[in-house]
């Protein structure tokens, strides 16, 4: 980690006899030459004249290649409030990692830098952190308070990736996704160890910590416009996103590392049994809804509609069966290996009759339908599917007592 000018201690930023409590604030950022002065600009601005604490802007450079590194470094010379931290490589996560994990603030915390989330939910934001009433704090855009305004696509990708959270992770926090999120520092620190992603999974993952742990989450309404200029590849966050739930929930059946179980407890474990049978069925399911849903969209271009389920089923079905047969019952080995794929291709007909029923329903009453009205239905009919092809993993092809 380089720095630019000498830093001042924080309780010296705002001097104060009796307000001694202070923050920082984390922006990362990658090739944002061309917006980093305004937005910096626009939250010292802010912060110097309303928030009532000791204050740190860290401008984390994640690897940029343009000019962002040079315009940070300037603006850590002409504000005392203001440091620039550059690292060799890309991440958002890495680069909170990096900062909170070496701060002496009270409380940490990290905002985009498009400034998207209005800057008014800050206080309301960290507040109770700096109380001790709660242990992490989230800006929520899918809050009945907030108001929010961005695209249908992603209001769609964003309201889909939190429902997926709830369904098969139980994650009780309402939106995991907005770039406006603070934790009381010594909680943090401790939670990093047990954080594996060093990207855009990197929040997801230190809030299902926190809330398996039973630490308090902090939730405001915040106003939040969507950035028209933003660069992120939505397909390629969506899946790491799932690769990293799939590994949380796999994490959880095997009953966390060494680095998770020194973390601090209040009154909460995960579910023991069938719930951890349910979370990494639900991970691995999610994993497999996606690749059939890529391999049918690949497939349906020079096939039929039913050719087309019918393979992009039966390679999901396999892949699905060896995944749950290692992570979500717990079957390592080959004994009985051909004889879970049998029994797995059984509740495989049941989906794929389910699924091809409702290819030739929707043929009869909409033969001009659209691909994404076909898929739509097919997406709804593997959901019943889903629910029982467990009941039948569950209950038999991986009983324990046919074990021996």
């Amino acid at each position: 980690m380089t720095e630019s000018a000498p830093q001042s201690p924080l309780a010296l930023i705002r001097p104060t006899a009796v307000r001694t409590r202070s923050v920082e604030v984390v922006v990362p950022v990658f090739n944002e030459e061309h917006v980093l002065e305004r937005c910096v600009r626009r939250l010292h601005g802010y912060l110097a004249e309303t928030f009532p604490y000791p204050f740190l802007i860290t401008v984390a450079d994640n690897a940029s290649t343009d000019g962002t590194w040079a315009v940070a470094t300037a603006l850590a010379a002409e504000f005392e409030q203001v440091r620039a931290v550059h690292l060799g490589l890309k991440g958002r996560g890495r680069a909170l990692r990096q900062v909170w994990g070496s701060s002496e603030a009270d409380v940490v915390a990290y905002m985009d830098v498009d400034l998207s989330t209005g800057l008014e939910a800050f206080l309301p934001l960290v507040a109770p952190l700096l109380s001790g009433h709660s242990d992490l704090a989230i800006g929520s855009r899918l809050h009945r308070g907030s108001a929010v305004v961005r695209g249908p696509k992603r209001e769609f990708v964003s309201r889909t990736y939190n429902l997926l959270l709830r369904a098969t992770l139980a994650a009780k926090f309402s939106d995991a996704q907005c770039g406006f999120k603070a934790g009381r520092t010594e909680v943090v620190q401790r939670l990093l160890g047990a954080v594996e992603d060093n990207a855009w999974f990197f929040d997801t993952e230190l809030l299902l910590l926190a809330e398996r742990r039973g630490l308090r989450i902090h939730e405001v309404p915040v106003d939040w416009v969507d950035d028209p200029d933003s660069r992120v590849d939505i397909v390629r966050t969506a899946l790491d996103d799932l690769r990293g739930m799939a590994r949380v929930a796999r994490r959880s059946l095997a009953g966390g590392g060494r680095a998770e179980s020194a973390l601090p407890v209040r009154g909460v474990r995960p579910a023991p049994g069938p719930g951890r049978q349910l979370a990494g069925f639900a991970a691995v399911g999610t994993l497999s809804t996606l690749a059939y849903v890529l391999l049918y969209l690949g497939l349906r271009q020079p096939l039929p509609a039913l050719a087309a389920n019918f393979l992009a089923q039966g390679l999901t079905a396999v892949a699905n069966t060896a995944a749950n047969r290692r992570f979500t019952f717990g079957v390592t080995g080959t004994r009985d290996a051909l004889r879970h794929q049998v029994e797995g291709g059984i509740a495989f007909l049941i989906g794929l009759g389910l699924s091809s029923a409702a290819v030739r329903l929707l043929g009869a009453v909409a033969p001009d339908a659209s691909h994404g009205t076909e898929l739509v239905i097919l997406v709804l009919a593997n959901a019943l599917a889903t629910v029982v092809r467990f009941g039948l993993l569950r209950g038999w092809v991986f009983h324990p007592r046919r074990a021996g």
